[in-house]
């Protein structure tokens, strides 16, 4: 579990692409802190697997489902991304829990820069409006944001300064794809609801 709070902004290093999956080193320094081979680190939002430990980074293996799911299957080297360590329970959560399972890729679909903050509209995946309401959690490519409005195809954010310069969102333009991931609470009660009426 995570919470959404990005701990640092590393960068994509060798991307080594196998038969049905990749192999793909990650650069960053806080992260490293205590972590160890088999931990979990959030990149973009994307729970992966710490393989093996570098001096300046990690190595992570990225099945197939995941690459056709996420915005990992357009990394490429050099490009920044959003890392956070796994949540501790005796720490303060300082978003939202989660999960790093990313519900689908959206599509920035407008930016709207104010004096003081900047708002992102985002088009929703086919199915996923059900899940998120105003002024409720979601996550951007691992970022924890508050939903400012919703309707049925997309949804809005509300950036401040310091989500623009310490997280990726304030390096993204119309027509880049971000990693969703929607509230789980909301999933599982529409579970429970339907089995409760079935």
């Amino acid at each position: 579990m995570f919470t959404g709070i990005v701990e640092e902004l590393g960068t994509v290093g060798e991307v080594v692409p196998q038969s049905d999956a990749s192999r793909i080193t990650i650069h960053g320094v806080r992260v490293l802190d205590g972590t160890r081979p088999g931990d979990s680190i959030a990149v973009n939002g994307v729970c992966l697997t710490v393989v093996d430990l570098l001096e300046d980074g990690f190595t992570a293996d990225v099945m197939a489902e995941t690459l056709r799911r996420t915005s990992l299957a357009d990394a490429l080297s050099g490009a920044p991304v959003n890392l956070e360590r796994a949540a501790r329970m005796d720490s303060r959560i300082g978003g939202h829990l989660v999960q790093g399972h990313v519900d689908g890729l959206a599509t920035v679909t407008a930016i709207e820069v104010s004096e003081n903050w900047t708002t992102m509209r985002v088009a929703l995946p086919d199915g996923l409006a059900r899940y998120v309401v105003e002024k409720g959690s979601i996550a951007v490519d691992g970022v924890s944001l508050t939903v400012v409005d919703v309707d049925d195809t997309s949804f809005s954010v509300s950036l401040i300064p310091t989500t623009l310069t310490e997280t990726i969102l304030g390096t993204r333009r119309v027509g880049d794809r971000v990693n969703i991931e929607v509230d789980a609470m909301a999933k599982y009660v529409e579970r429970l609801i339907h089995w409760r009426n079935t």
